[in-house]
């Protein structure tokens, strides 16, 4: 693979060079310029922040921005370390630092902590100097070294402060801006284990076909209603702004800016994902209860991205009057569901393999992985049998059935992002503060549904009984139509 212009420091040292002859003025902070900076400034996100005050508000309260200060990244990448002897070099930092790695400042990101803002995280610079895609993981960007910053406008404005141009990588209408995406969000282990598949799965869904299609930033970087200039200059024309929050699943564990609103919008996110329906169904001296699962709007599985550290189950409780007579997944919220022995429960995740077979919880020894997540939609045409593989069903209990009876049950799906078992496997060997912990959130995905024969108004017919099982929903959710068995795991346990 052709290496970046950004790959060692000789380079680098030689582009900085050349940049000292190519002065910019930035002006934003005034009506006259204060002092000419060179191009390589842009590499620091607060020069960005002087004219584009929108967008760098935007940035600062992302994951792109938390990226190498997330104590669990670190943490992570420090046991890699030490438990490689150095060999993880900087296949974390990649990702999590890019300017770091490619400015020659780390080589295995042990250091990040000194480095100044302009090698920390997924900056500004790094994506808008993106000029070709060399692979689909592991970070195969191309970045410029031209001083162009480039975005999605096709028509950009000329300016003082730098050179601007239009690169489909940017422009989150084309699906070349997925291929930009992807090359941090697919990652393939040391030992070859595709241990984050997100692009691979947007790829087989109908999400990455046109019409119809959805690339990653349609889904998350959301475009504004009102018209207005992109930056602080005078006489710019208004435009549609794009949020630069990236909301997703993680979420920041320490103090940083805006973290309220970006735990919201990831909220806002898990609860248009799922469609789901609690459904009763009479078994002739018993019941049992059901949980449909739909992943409608995931352009990807679901979950995705570090699935071996993501925990998605179902939480059912099912009574009779005051009593519980039947219960799964009932997890407080200070606990991991791998903990919990129960033979019942629906647990989403991949789980993690070493070249013998033998499973393992740190992604540096995954040669193989087993994961039961939810699929994307493979199709928008009802017709085609595909449309249903993503109808899940999941029976409660697994086998048998629930003899007492059952007037109300109640359904929570449940999330963590960063599983508090990975969590507590990292205090335990001293690389993480515990008391993190606490900070670790556990979401409810979507609206927590309640049945009883009153709110069952959705019905559909048990073609193996020929009975009708009565069910609630609050979503779209279509019970009549085909469902497949909930996807499990051939590997591994909860």
């Amino acid at each position: 693979m052709p290496r970046s212009p950004f790959c060692t420091v000789g380079k680098v040292n030689a582009m900085r060079g050349a940049f000292l002859a190519m002065l910019v003025l930035v002006a934003c902070s005034g009506t006259k310029p204060k002092a000419p900076v060179v191009v390589a400034e842009l590499f620091d996100p607060q020069t960005c922040a002087r004219c584009h005050v929108d967008h760098y508000s935007d940035w600062a309260g992302s994951m792109h921005a938390y990226a190498s200060k997330d104590p669990v990244f670190l943490a992570m990448n420090r046991r890699g370390q030490r438990e490689t002897n150095g060999a993880l070099g900087p296949f974390c930092v990649n990702c999590h630092a890019p300017m770091a790695v490619r400015s020659g400042t780390t080589k295995d990101g042990l250091n990040l902590e000194t480095l100044p803002a302009s090698q920390q995280g997924v900056t500004c610079f790094f994506c808008h100097a993106i000029d070709d895609v060399k692979g689909a993981h592991d970070n195969p960007l191309h970045l410029a070294s031209d001083g162009v910053m480039r975005g999605s406008l096709p028509d950009p404005v000329a300016t003082p402060e730098h050179a601007s141009a239009y690169a489909p990588f940017l422009d989150r209408d084309r699906p070349e801006s997925a291929t930009a995406c992807g090359a941090c969000h697919d990652i393939v282990s040391p030992k070859g284990a595709a241990i984050e598949r997100t692009f691979a799965e947007w790829q087989g869904s109908v999400f990455s076909h046109a019409p119809g299609g959805t690339t990653c930033a349609q889904c998350h970087m959301p475009q504004s209603a009102e018209l207005k200039p992109i930056a602080h200059l005078p006489g710019l024309p208004s435009r549609r702004l794009h949020s630069h929050r990236l909301a997703a699943v993680d979420v920041a564990l320490t103090d940083f800016p805006d973290a309220a609103n970006q735990r919201k919008e990831v909220q806002a996110l898990l609860d248009s994902t799922l469609q789901s329906a609690l459904c009763v169904e009479n078994l002739g001296g018993g019941s049992r209860v059901q949980v449909i699962l739909d992943n409608v709007a995931a352009g990807h599985a679901f979950p995705s991205g570090a699935s071996q550290d993501r925990r998605l189950w179902m939480e059912v409780t099912a009574y009779n009057g005051a009593n519980v007579v039947f219960q799964s997944g009932n997890v407080p919220d200070v606990h991991s569901p791998t903990l919990n022995p129960d033979p019942n429960l629906w647990l989403l995740r991949d789980c993690m393999f070493d070249p013998a077979g033998a499973p393992v919880s740190m992604f540096w020894n995954a040669a193989s992985i087993d994961g039961n997540e939810l699929p994307a939609q493979a199709t928008f045409d009802p017709a085609d049998p595909r449309y249903y593989k993503t109808h899940t069903i999941k029976n409660f209990p697994s086998t048998g059935g629930i003899v007492s009876p059952i007037d109300r049950v109640t359904l929570r799906v449940r999330l963590q992002p960063m599983g508090l078992d990975v969590i507590d496997d990292l205090i335990a060997t001293g690389d993480l503060d515990p008391a993190l912990r606490a900070a670790v959130p556990t979401f409810t995905v979507g609206e927590a549904l309640e049945w009883t024969p009153a709110t069952a108004k959705s019905v559909y017919l048990n073609r193996d009984t020929n009975e009708y099982v009565p069910c609630v929903t609050t979503t779209n959710l279509n019970v009549q139509a085909d469902k497949v068995p909930a996807p499990t795991h051939a590997r591994c346990s909860p």
